[in-house]
């Protein structure tokens, strides 16, 4: 059985802890009100966008459009979203995991796959495999569309001049404050696009007159629709990461009062065996007296 002395400080340094994950829980929770406000807000954007979208790109042909043009696929780059920070369980590893599947899928299949890494966290796991075309880092805190903006055009001027004849997104979709999924979308060539949601289309009524011709509009709006993809998923998983740490730190704390518990329950029978020692070796010493 281990001495007094060495429980206590357990117990000291077990608590300690409880105080910081409990300190990281209230922190993750007032960032995660922030983000997912922020994040809630512009879902609305991003869909009456993808509407407008839809409406234009219906009976056109993207042959004319370079960022619709369907290629043979051969090369395929995968955008993998993850933070900058970790403490916030499997959400990362998640992420990772889809992507790294998907990457061994693909090269078995024969294609050539290249990464971008958004955030430090798939930086560091996917570095190690050589296929990093390029990574960013350190913007997951403090983000901003020309982020978005950046990562957006470094991706389409890579497709269109041959770097990849696909582009995939895998991020974290934030569904609820305990459920955040790894998300897989496509990204290039940009389809047009279907599955609009149904109430978002039942807002539109009426018909559009577009001018000038809805193709030198395309030109324009496939760069902005790009940008809104990549800021959507840096926005999910913004948000998805609070939550995911918030739940992290909540367990931890938890964990933290159960092995406080356990450790005190310890101690007392460490403190009672140390007690009925000195009582024998007492009791010991009258006899020997007598």
């Amino acid at each position: 059985m281990p001495g007094l002395k060495d429980v206590k400080n357990k117990i000291q340094g077990v608590k300690k802890t409880a105080q910081i994950t409990k300190a990281m829980n209230m922190v993750a929770s007032a960032k995660l009100r922030g983000a997912q406000e922020k994040m809630e807000r512009f879902r609305p954007y991003s869909q009456k966008f993808a509407a407008a979208m839809s409406n234009l790109s219906g009976g056109m042909e993207g042959g004319n459009l370079p960022l619709m043009q369907v290629r043979d696929v051969q090369s395929v780059e995968i955008v993998v979203v993850t933070s900058d920070r970790g403490l916030c369980g499997s959400f990362n590893s998640n992420i990772i995991s889809t992507a790294d599947r998907m990457r061994k899928s693909l090269e078995t299949a024969g294609k050539k796959v290249s990464i971008v890494c958004v955030g430090k966290k798939g930086n560091q796991f996917f570095k190690k495999t050589g296929k990093v075309r390029k990574a960013y880092t350190d913007i997951m805190g403090t983000f901003q569309m020309f982020n978005a903006r950046e990562i957006s055009m470094d991706v389409a001027e890579n497709f269109m001049t041959g770097g990849s004849d696909e582009v995939r997104i895998v991020y974290g979709k934030f569904h609820s404050v305990a459920v955040q999924k790894p998300e897989l979308e496509e990204l290039l060539p940009i389809k047009p696009v279907t599955g609009v949601q149904t109430e978002v289309l039942e807002k539109i009524s009426g018909a559009y007159t577009y001018e000038p011709e809805p193709g030198e509009i395309m030109e324009v709006l496939l760069p902005l629709y790009l940008n809104v993809q990549v800021y959507h998923a840096m926005l999910e998983v913004g948000a998805s990461e609070h939550a995911a740490r918030m739940t992290a730190m909540e367990n931890a704390t938890s964990a933290c009062k159960d092995m406080i518990h356990g450790l005190t329950r310890l101690y007392n029978k460490a403190r009672q065996a140390a007690i009925t020692r000195e009582l024998m070796d007492i009791v010991g010493g009258a006899e020997a007296l007598k």
